[in-house]
């Protein structure tokens, strides 16, 4: 009995939260999590979607005001002619991130564009530091989430923006597999497949439920936001990626965003 109780408690837990209906002007972010959480534990990771938080900083705008494809240039660091796309689509790389449109989204936002968050990693880091101080907590994680789509597989997924109270990444490199050879290449991206996880729950229609909550799940907490090292070591560039000969066949053009990082 006692083992069953372990091995039960070793399973990871991933909850929706449902929130009030977030418009721009409605409520700040802490509003939301103050409103929505409840008391959180040591070990928990709250997860959080980079639409709500865009909304509620202000990082929205109204479909009458701009010319979709124009804002998409702006807000990208490259980007490709839609033309190139049979289904018109600007793919874009934003934040080393290859995503479409720059991750500007139309769903659930009331004749509006919500844009990707100013800042995702620092409003990960603050916002892990203020659940800190709020629950008393030195165990705690925090995501920043969207969704994507991935070459040649049906369907969206999520993935982290930015991540604060965790190691990101577990490398594998060096240690043996199952029958003692040393893995050569192999690093799990931890933040990516939690981000996976509660985006599935969390869903992308009318749920209303941009938050999730995880627990039990087998992370290195980190009482610290990430180190400038180790979010470098999350990107890679086009040259160094595996999939460098499909992302070296266009011609990107340099995109607003970009400019206004220099």
């Amino acid at each position: 009995m006692r083992g069953t109780r372990r091995r039960i408690a070793e399973i990871m837990q991933v909850k929706a939260i449902k929130t009030d209906k977030i418009t721009p002007g409605s409520h700040t972010l802490y509003q939301v999590l103050d409103q929505a959480l409840p008391r959180l534990d040591e070990g928990s990771i709250v997860v959080i979607t980079s639409k709500i938080v865009a909304i509620c900083e202000g990082s929205v705008v109204p479909k009458n005001d701009v010319d979709k494809e124009a804002l998409i240039i702006s807000e990208s660091d490259l980007y490709m002619p839609k033309h190139i796309s049979a289904f018109g689509f600007n793919f874009t790389i934003r934040d080393n991130t290859l995503i479409a449109s720059a991750g500007i989204d139309e769903s659930n936002s009331q004749d509006a564009y919500v844009l990707w968050p100013k800042d995702p990693q620092a409003t990960a880091n603050d916002a892990r530091a203020y659940l800190s101080k709020k629950h008393g907590l030195r165990q705690l994680g925090v995501i920043i989430t969207d969704s994507t789509h991935r070459p040649l597989r049906r369907g969206s997924n999520g993935i982290a923006l930015a991540h604060s109270g965790f190691a990101a990444l577990h490398d594998y490199v060096g240690q043996p597999d199952i029958f003692g050879r040393p893995l050569t290449v192999s690093v799990a991206s931890i933040d990516g497949g939690l981000a996976a996880a509660a985006v599935l729950v969390m869903g992308e229609g009318d749920e209303q439920t941009p938050l999730a909550l995880i627990t039990d799940a087998k992370v290195e907490f980190q009482d610290r936001n990430p180190s400038p090292e180790e979010l470098a070591r999350l990107s890679i560039s086009i040259d160094e990626d595996m999939f460098a000969p499909f992302l070296q066949q266009t011609e990107w053009k340099e995109g607003g965003h970009r400019k206004r990082v220099r």
